[in-house]
């Protein structure tokens, strides 16, 4: 069999870094780990090429040379995808579709001809053994169970450009503990934290390593801590060996939830092993708004406290936030913004409410007659996909004073300064810099420094670095860069003509 796995576009979006990745010369911020991963499944004597829609082009000659075409998907990336369906058809090639837009939604695609729904580690082989035994493979595969992760093998990373990324990623759980009634990652990979075995990560971080990737590695796991005592008794100290073992070619990237807080034994191993960021949905500073999505874990607590302690222990915090809860009142705009600014978490996701298919807030809503359209799957576009219990002009509108208010030049500089403060990483061994760093730097000072408005404010922020945090300038600049990216996406970035 000739394999052709493709991953369609993403538009541009907070999360695509796509005016960002332009300053270093990368085509996409992370690669497909889903396709690369079902790759690793198939038959290791069928013919498999990847095409990276975000990196490459898709030429009809791919999808001619293909048997299949295997095609995965998030809601966000719709577009692409519905283009990327009328070429195989138009070339005649049939469609093998998966992932978390076709398992929520398959019944919207009648074109296409089969689906392997759900984890692929269960419904895949099904399939494969109906084309290696010549037998005409069912439409649909798909499952109510939920795989045994110790068996997944190591992702195909050598099918990928490496050097087209920021970064590179790695799954080590599925599932999460925590219920938040928005939130599809329960409905998809269910509440029990599923993991891999120690050994498996190592291999993983082993193939990235033979392949020269050096920098960042995003673990993606929807909640990296979900399993507390097995991270950190066995997971962190190998991790730790490894990186010291291998000269720390890596810097990790994950998604916790606010209790790392918590257990500052974990914050502190997770630092060593080289964890040095995080992403936390702290969604809001409303307790009846926190109560009422069954938030528990950010409920009665100090969320400001345990941001600037996740901070200090050396770890970098960036954050999902969420206006349009049925409680929020007219105050919560200005609640947001305070928060934000007073955390120093630079990377603030502020996002409308949505309702993802599958979730309890869908159901309810559903119930309510509420919904309106789908979702757009992206939490930053100022969309909603139903019907909110504050006056729509008024939500939209405060929404939008709040992303002018954490985004503008100068109040997006003045937390920059705020986390550059309270931020203490681990005392590491010194960056190096090189050709790319330096190209990069003078690439901020051409556009944003010269070129783009607010350039007054760049000087000032490289001024400040330079002198108060000098050990941080290529944190700071990073997050420079970052800032130009988040005011490309919101429409708030102009230059002279």
């Amino acid at each position: 069999m000739n394999i052709l796995l493709i991953y369609p576009k993403y538009p541009d979006s907070f999360w695509s870094f796509k005016h960002a990745l332009r300053f270093i010369s990368k085509k996409a911020a992370i690669p497909p780990l889903g396709l690369i991963t079902v790759s690793a499944m198939l038959p290791e004597s069928w013919q498999k090429k990847l095409v990276d829609m975000n990196t490459n082009e898709l030429y009809d000659q791919d999808i001619i040379w293909a048997d299949f075409v295997f095609l995965s998907a998030m809601y966000i990336q719709r577009e692409s995808v519905d283009r990327v369906i009328d070429r195989c058809l138009k070339n005649k090639v049939k469609i093998v579709a998966g992932g978390p837009l076709f398992t929520q939604d398959y019944l919207n695609y009648p074109q296409i001809d089969h689906f392997v729904l759900n984890e692929a580690e269960i419904t895949l082989p099904p399939f494969v053994q109906d084309i290696e035994n010549k037998k005409e493979p069912e439409r649909i595969y798909q499952t109510t169970e939920y795989a045994d992760i110790t068996k997944t093998p190591v992702p195909d990373y050598h099918l990928l450009a490496l050097q087209h990324y920021a970064t590179m990623s790695l799954q080590i759980t599925r599932g999460c503990p925590f219920a938040c009634d928005f939130c599809e990652i329960t409905s998809l990979l269910g509440h029990k934290v599923r993991m891999k075995d120690t050994s498996q990560v190592l291999h993983e971080m082993d193939a990235l390593y033979k392949l020269n990737w050096r920098g960042t590695v995003a673990v993606v796991d929807d909640n990296f801590i979900g399993n507390k005592r097995e991270i950190k008794e066995n997971l962190l100290p190998a991790m730790k060996q490894w990186m010291k073992d291998h000269k720390y070619p890596f810097l990790f990237t994950s998604q916790v939830s606010i209790n790392l807080a918590d257990d500052e034994e974990l914050l502190s191993e997770m630092v060593k092993a080289g964890f040095g960021s995080a992403f936390i949905g702290i969604e809001t500073p409303d307790e009846i708004s926190l109560h009422s999505c069954h938030k528990v874990q950010n409920e009665n607590r100090d969320m400001l406290g345990a941001v600037k302690k996740i901070q200090q222990a050396g770890i970098d915090v960036s954050a999902g936030f969420i206006i349009g809860f049925d409680s929020d009142t007219q105050t919560i705009f200005q609640r947001q913004t305070d928060f934000i600014q007073q955390s120093g978490i630079v990377s603030a996701m502020v996002g409308l409410l949505n309702a993802p298919k599958n979730t309890k807030l869908y159901q309810r809503l559903e119930a309510e007659n509420r919904l309106t359209v789908d979702a757009t799957g992206s939490n930053t576009d100022g969309s909603m996909n139903f019907v909110p219990a504050m006056d729509e002009h008024i939500l939209m509108n405060g929404y939008k004073s709040v992303i002018q208010s954490i985004y503008a030049v100068k109040p997006y500089y003045q937390r920059l300064r705020m986390f550059l403060r309270n931020y203490q990483p681990r005392k590491a061994r010194p960056k190096k810099v090189g050709f790319a760093g330096v190209k990069a730097l003078l690439k901020t000072v051409i556009v944003i420094g010269m070129i783009n408005r607010g350039r007054f404010e760049y000087w000032k922020m490289l001024a400040w670095t330079l002198f108060r945090r000098p050990a941080l300038f290529m944190d700071s600049m990073t997050y420079v860069v970052y800032g130009y990216h988040y005011r490309k996406v919101y429409g708030l970035n102009r230059t002279h003509e």
